[in-house]
């Protein structure tokens, strides 16, 4: 044991200077514990742990001794903890948890689309009827069904109209994504559609003006560029998507070029780059270029240029956490330290979770740092050893291209196959033939359309990115249609990411030979991804539709209706089957399943076999013996949410239910937001 404790410091002492990365790695650790737990934490608990973690980083700053390090992770993790837990509180609003059909009334803050392809619209200063203020959600989400829309929503607008609203739902299958979640962070209350035409109560106001002039941008630019070039066009320079189709949206997610919409660290880098040379070569040739630090002043004029572009594109958290990163190394260069490092991108990512910690539970942040801190590591080990890209300048520029698309492309494969369940086959050779015209071609034209918009001059910067936008779709729209573009991948076990990333992270961050211990975790993931097993059966929440697995793939109990769940589930399987290909698999079933869809059938219901599975989306009528099989009908499966369910050896149904996966928490348990 004293051997033991001599070892544990000097290990430390040994990482002296390198362990700040560590930081956010820890936060994210407590950030994780609180998203995991099956019982939402007592306020005094939360308050609790704040204060452990202020206090043992006190005792960290004030200790000489070599455990040090080990104080302030445990700290990190107390305080991500309750920091999560802040923030889960702070943006906490009334959810209805009944089905609702009437006037619905609101400001339009958001327009986008939904998977459907339907214009959809998120209303804030939300008023229905016969609903009291107190229980009215803070906004609402509409999916716009109807023929005839009535007036065009514009970013402002106070309309009304009369919708269908329920509270968001919960996860498709236990342990999936849950959607409930991700709706709590967002504020919204309740989702759902409507088929009447919008009316107008009152025009836009002046307090949207940011919002109305990205939605005035956009008009301008799809006037410039019809068609799917200039959807694609507003996309990249205001974050607005709803006017690019779902088949293009496709072909870019299917040769991994979806990035390429999202304002994220590849758009607001360039930006920040090209206005930075732009800005230094033009002081340079200045006569004050001998006399002034113009490095510094290029560096603060494309601060502002990063925060004028995140406001123009709409603020979301994707572009947030680009222009924290661009911030961090901007502000590196202005006070004479190395902006490129592991240093500002551990910084970036601690700022990013305390602002919006559950940002740390997505697809982009995961991707996103995941990218950043191995093409930072790579590319740092590249200069710091004895062997260098080449020298000549052509030849450097194509290496570092092939080795940042290869790099960036091996670090997020692994969340990208989590959570979309594929891999874009051609996605190294679609990156290869599109990003490098993003930085020589469309990002700078972008610019100068911009600039020269005021003017109506914005064509001379708006047609040489249309250019390119039109090769970009021409890769991705031909690569999508090759044979074998994309590979669908089974959804991993839920410790495969975490096991992933701190395997990743240790590789990268500890320093000597004992960075080869984070292979383990690795390597673990692996073993454990390929021992991965999906349930028998899966039941949707109120037995709307059931899918049970055969030797060709899932059998669905329906070909149409409930395509979201069918679509995740088959995702999910990896199998690539669509719904109707699904639906046909059902007649063959060699498990005793029997799906009752409807009241109609219901009414029909005459009871069941020995050993079988019966799941009704209405309630069955009552028998006169006690059930020899399982019967799940609406009344049974009220509360449960979701199912999976395994065919024990026995012949038995060992059944999962999503409530006692997500447990009781803020998002999915109206006792405790009533609590508060």
């Amino acid at each position: 044991m004293a051997r033991v404790r001599d070892v544990i410091p000097d290990r430390l002492l040994a990482q002296r200077g390198t362990l700040f990365p560590f930081v956010p790695v820890c936060l994210g650790i407590g950030i994780g514990l609180y998203f995991a737990l099956r019982i939402e934490p007592p306020i005094w608990l939360l308050a609790n742990c704040a204060g452990l973690g202020m206090l043992l980083l006190v005792w960290h700053l004030r200790s000489g001794s070599a455990l040090a390090p080990l104080i302030c992770a445990v700290a990190m993790v107390a305080l991500g903890l309750s920091l999560a837990g802040a923030r889960a509180h702070l943006v906490a609003g009334p959810v209805i948890d009944w089905r609702y059909y009437g006037p619905v009334t609101g400001r339009v803050v958001d327009i986008d689309r939904s998977a459907s392809d339907a214009l959809r619209i998120t209303l804030d200063r939300v008023w229905l009827s016969n609903v009291p203020l107190a229980e009215t959600p803070n906004r609402v989400r509409l999916s716009l069904h109807a023929k005839f829309p009535g007036i065009p929503p514009e970013p402002g607008q106070i309309i009304s109209t009369t919708a269908h609203l329920g509270p968001p739902g919960g996860a498709v299958e236990p342990g999936g994504f849950d959607f409930r979640r991700h709706a709590w962070f967002l504020r919204l209350g309740a989702v759902g559609y409507t088929r009447v035409p919008l009316v107008l109560w009152q025009e836009a106001g002046p307090d949207r003006f940011v919002f109305r002039s990205r939605m005035a941008i956009s008009a301008r630019v799809q006037a410039a560029l019809p068609g799917e070039t200039g959807a694609f066009a507003t996309a990249i320079i205001t974050g607005d998507r709803s006017a690019i189709p779902q088949p293009v949206l496709q072909a870019l997610r299917d040769t991994n070029l979806a990035h390429l919409l999202a304002i994220s660290g590849l758009h607001m880098g360039l930006v920040s780059a090209f206005a930075f040379g732009v800005l230094r070569l033009g002081l340079l040739l200045s006569p004050v270029g001998l006399r002034w630090p113009i490095k510094k002043i290029a560096a603060a004029g494309a601060l502002v240029v990063a925060g004028l572009y995140l406001a123009l594109s709409g603020s979301n958290v994707a572009t947030e956490r680009a222009f924290v990163m661009v911030a961090v190394m901007l502000l590196a260069i202005m006070v004479d330290r190395r902006a490129i490092s592991l240093r500002a991108v551990a910084l970036a990512a601690l700022i990013v979770l305390t602002l919006r910690p559950e940002a740390m539970i997505g697809p982009g942040f995961q991707m996103s740092f995941a990218a950043t801190t191995a093409l930072v590591a790579v590319f740092g080990a590249i200069r710091d050893s004895r062997h260098d890209l080449p020298r000549q300048r052509l030849l450097r520029g194509i290496a570092s291209v092939v080795l940042s698309s290869a790099i960036a492309g091996t670090a997020t494969a692994p969340f990208a196959m989590a959570h979309f369940n594929q891999i874009a086959q051609f996605g190294l050779i679609a990156n290869l033939l599109s990003v490098p015209l993003m930085g020589l071609l469309v990002v700078p034209a972008a610019v100068l359309g911009i600039l020269l918009m005021p003017f109506g001059l914005e064509a001379v910067g708006l047609i040489p990115m249309g250019l390119g936008l039109d090769w970009i779709l021409h890769v991705a729209q031909s690569l999508a249609r090759w044979d074998g573009a994309v590979r669908p991948v089974m959804t991993p076990g839920p410790a495969v990411l975490p096991l992933v990333t701190l395997g990743g992270l240790f590789v990268i961050l500890w320093q000597g030979r004992a960075r080869l211990l984070g292979l383990a975790p690795l390597c673990l993931a692996v073993v454990a991804w390929s021992m991965a097993t999906r349930p028998h059966v899966l039941v949707a929440e109120g037995g709307v539709l059931v899918g049970v697995m055969t030797e060709h793939g899932r059998a669905l109990s329906r070909g149409t209706g409930a395509g979201f769940i069918a679509e995740v589930w088959l995702e999910n399987d990896g199998q690539g089957l669509d719904q109707e290909a699904a639906a046909a698999l059902w007649p063959g079933l060699s498990l005793p399943v029997r799906h009752i869809h409807g009241k109609r059938d219901a009414a029909q219901y005459k009871g069941c076999a020995e050993g079988e599975l019966v799941v009704a989306s209405a309630d069955l009528p009552a028998m006169p013996k006690a059930p020899i099989c399982a019967v799940y009908d609406a009344r049974a499966l009220s509360g449960m949410g979701s199912l999976s369910i395994i065919r024990t050896q026995g012949g038995t149904w060992a059944v999962q239910k999503a409530r006692d996966r997500s447990g009781a928490r803020l998002w999915n348990d109206a006792s405790l937001r009533r609590g508060q």
